[in-house]
């Protein structure tokens, strides 16, 4: 009679549970540490003036009395660190590319309003503003065309005459023969479709603070940006130093949605003056300078049209872009970011043969256009999904039945959409129909049409989209961008007490990081999750880092923590095997204890780490191993992310004004790490989509002035704003990498403008207009009335 072998006591898995986040004790007790909470001795604060011209040249610069102010120690121009550089160049292997070069203050002319042309050093913040006040500036205004439909024009104003041209980018995306397809479709719809510009409003200013080391001729700079890594890369080659004397940390940073991940002229100006001087140089960004001199997105103008058979089959699509790019090609994500992505994935989820897409990428005196959360696919879903609506009405068809007939099925994957993208696997048809039925979605019809019965606008809107996340090297590549963004490094290491510290490459602004990468790390190595620290955020930490952006922290990081636990995991129980007298492929280790699947014996990962690295000669020199690993994950491609949004909006007929009455949001992020977080990811995006669709909006006046440079002009949602949001987790079939994650992070952003776009044109479909451009605001709502009420005077407000 045999003995059965003793079990391993093995705790729940980490992941998939609602943990909460352990980041939150420091920041919810208001003691986290920003940029602007570390000051070092001897700083000195930077103020900037900057140009209040869209497109001049500096004739002259007068510096007046500002050096008398008490305090200021010293005043820049660009001829005062002449020499000191070399300009940061977003280069590309694409045809036709002009790389604009980013420069620390403006040299010989100004671009757009906003744009740094003086800096004032001083003791104090307040004696740099008050010194800026002294300076005057003189302008040869120079011609500029402020819309991309005039700047795209051959003789249209240079704004970079070196350029030879506004249009610095051009793109086609071609399958088939759309246009005869178009030509005899039974059913075409088409529209010309604009999402205004954005900004990113993070609750933490831009903010930087660089060090000069004099002694070891070395450089650190403290960041708010998401991807410290690029730009300690980016300044060892501006500033030519060495990598090993160029450090750049991002501490905890409050918010970045995107507009902190480029390199700024202001980055590169603090290092530049803190090597100069020899004394630590701070700058901290205002609400006013962010919201006019922060990156921006999205200002896309995109003519676009279906072709559908008579049963609702869609037969193809073409889409004519033209991108405002603004004044400068942004480091290193380069003009072609936002436009290229919008034509990449203008075909979203739906099968279709025939498709061109184009895109032109303009030159504009305006901020330059950059990252934004979701990059170029809230445009490309809204002018799809418009579509989409606008064709089922057209044929008589249900919207819903309209996209279950046309989205990619199950037994098709991996599809290859008609601009290149290849869906490798996620729940298009499964997110449908979760938003219907958490909705009960003919109970909501019903709703929807009794409200209707009593003379109130209300709609109902969908959207479906699809997306590419954590990418890999061979999409990275393709484009020849100037960094690598298709891999992530880990480093762990086990101390002697049986710590485990993790390393990543990738930088928080808010995500959760320090608590998905622990349990991933707990789940995979078999320890505590107490146990574990991770690090991020400094370009110190492994050899390549680049930072957190496009969903891919969760794919990338934690397909690198996973394959680095492994390796850290397969060292303990090789030393654990030694001291306990068993076969390694009986041991096992849960909550840092290892067991034995053949006896009752245990050992701690704290035993087991104190004989590795204390107790010399316990384990053999030559079976020694120090329980430390760096692995890097390349998951080449990427994997698809998918979501249906489904919301009911009610118009007031009086004001114009949008109410949201029911929101939710079915999404396949696959294996799911932290539910909580996931779900406030998911609130969040979903809250900033319907500021891009109901109220944000930067606007420029025909002087090239921004109008919206305060939070009483641009207008951001508030917690009235938001609805409660339905969440509905689709997990169908996992991706095939490592560890089965999705990205997310973008979702709620690129599917929320589109929904409720649709649900305000069913809502108004019945007086005759279309919704076409977003921010659809209660004042573009009644421009629309109006011009049709003067277009077909019958028309009224009445059912």
């Amino acid at each position: 009679m045999t003995r059965p072998e003793p079990s391993i006591e093995l705790r729940p898995k980490l992941v998939g549970e609602r943990i909460k986040r352990t980041e939150d004790p420091r920041l919810l007790a208001g003691v986290g540490r920003y940029v602007d909470d570390i000051n070092p001795h001897g700083t000195l604060h930077v103020a900037l003036r900057r140009s209040d011209q869209p497109h001049a040249r500096i004739i002259r610069i007068d510096a007046g009395d500002a050096l008398s102010v008490p305090g200021v120690v010293a005043i820049y121009d660009a001829t005062d660190i002449a020499g000191e550089f070399s300009p940061a160049i977003p280069s590309s292997r694409m045809p036709g590319y002009y790389a604009t070069p980013i420069r620390p203050l403006a040299e010989g002319k100004v671009r757009y309003v906003g744009e740094p042309v003086v800096a004032v050093l001083a003791e104090s913040r307040y004696a740099a503003e008050d010194a800026l006040e002294h300076i005057s500036i003189e302008y040869e205004p120079l011609p500029f065309a402020i819309r991309q439909v005039d700047a795209v024009k051959d003789d249209a104003p240079l704004l970079h005459e070196e350029a030879g041209t506004n249009t610095i980018i051009q793109r086609e995306f071609k399958r088939g023969d759309i246009d005869s397809v178009i030509a005899s479709a039974p059913v075409t719809v088409k529209g010309c479709f604009r999402m205004t510009r954005k900004t990113a409003v993070s609750m933490e200013n831009r903010s930087y603070l660089a060090e000069w080391d004099e002694r070891k001729r070395s450089l650190t700079l403290y960041t708010s940006s998401n991807i410290p890594g690029v730009i300690r890369d980016v300044l060892a080659d501006c500033l030519d130093l060495p990598g090993t004397r160029v450090r750049v940390v991002a501490p905890d940073v409050g918010g970045s949605f995107g507009g902190k991940g480029s390199l700024y002229s202001e980055e590169m100006l603090v290092c530049i003056l803190a090597r100069k001087l020899t004394r630590p140089v701070k700058y901290v960004s205002d609400r006013l300078e962010d919201l006019s001199a922060t990156s921006q997105a999205f200002d896309e103008l995109i003519e676009a049209e279906l072709a559908v058979d008579s049963d609702g089959t869609m037969l193809g699509l073409r889409a004519d872009v033209i991108g405002d790019v603004g004044a400068y090609s942004i480091y290193p994500w380069t003009a072609a970011l936002e436009p290229v992505q919008v034509v990449s994935f203008m075909p979203g989820p739906y099968r279709m043969e025939h498709y061109r897409g184009r895109i032109r990428g303009v030159l504009t005196p305006k901020p330059p256009t950059g990252p934004y959360r979701g990059v170029g696919r809230p445009s490309s879903t809204f002018a799809m999904e418009r579509l989409v609506d606008m064709a089922a009405r057209r044929i008589g068809m249900d919207p819903v039945e309209f996209r279950r007939k046309n989205l990619v099925r199950d037994e098709e994957f991996p599809y290859r959409t008609a601009s290149g993208i290849i869906w490798d696997k996620s729940a298009f048809q499964e997110c449908l129909q979760g938003a219907c039925d958490h909705v009960d979605y003919q109970a909501l019809l019903s709703e929807r049409d009794s409200a209707r019965s009593e003379g109130r606008w209300v709609g109902i809107g969908l959207s479906s989209y699809a997306e590419l996340t954590g990418i890999g090297s061979r999409i990275s590549v393709a484009p020849g961008m100037p960094i690598n963004t298709g891999t992530e490094t880990s480093k762990i290491e086990v101390d002697s007490t049986g710590a485990v510290t993790a390393a990543f490459g990738v930088s928080s602004h808010g995500q959760g990081l320090e608590t998905t990468l622990a349990q991933v790390i707990a789940d995979e190595l078999g320890c505590r999750l107490e146990d574990v620290e991770v690090q991020h955020g400094d370009s110190s930490l492994v050899p390549m880092s680049t930072g957190t952006y496009a969903s891919r922290s969760a794919v990338l990081g934690g397909g690198a923590a996973t394959l680095c636990s492994r390796v850290v995991k397969a060292k303990v129980l090789r030393a654990a095997a030694y001291l306990m007298e068993q076969n390694v492929e009986d041991l096992d280790m849960s909550q840092g204890i290892v067991s034995s699947r053949a006896s009752n014996k245990t050992i701690t990962l704290r035993d087991v780490a104190s004989a590795v690295y204390k107790q010399m000669g316990r384990i053999p020199l030559k079976q020694r191993e120090d329980l430390v690993a760096s692995e890097t994950y390349d998951p080449y491609l990427g994997t698809a992310c998918s979501s249906t949004h489904l919301a009911m909006v009610e118009v007031d007929r009086e004001t114009y004004g949008v109410r949201i009455l029911r929101y939710v949001v079915a999404e396949d992020c696959g294996r799911i790490i932290n539910p909580m977080i996931v779900d406030g990811q998911v609130h969040g995006a979903v809250a900033q989509g319907i500021g891009a669709a109901l109220l944000e909006e930067i606007v420029h006046d025909d002087q090239g002035q921004a109008v919206t440079a305060s939070l009483a002009d641009y207008l951001v949602p508030v917690a009235t704003s938001v609805p409660d949001i339905g969440v509905v987790h689709i997990e169908a079939d996992l991706p095939n990498n490592v560890g089965g994650f999705r990205g997310m992070g973008e979702g709620g952003t690129i599917g929320a403008p589109a929904a409720i776009a649709n649900a305000v044109d069913d809502a108004l479909a019945h007086l005759g207009v279309s919704v076409q451009t977003l921010p659809v605001t209660p004042e573009r709502i009644f421009q629309m009335l109006r011009d049709r009420r003067e277009v077909a005077p019958s028309v009224t407000g009445t059912t």
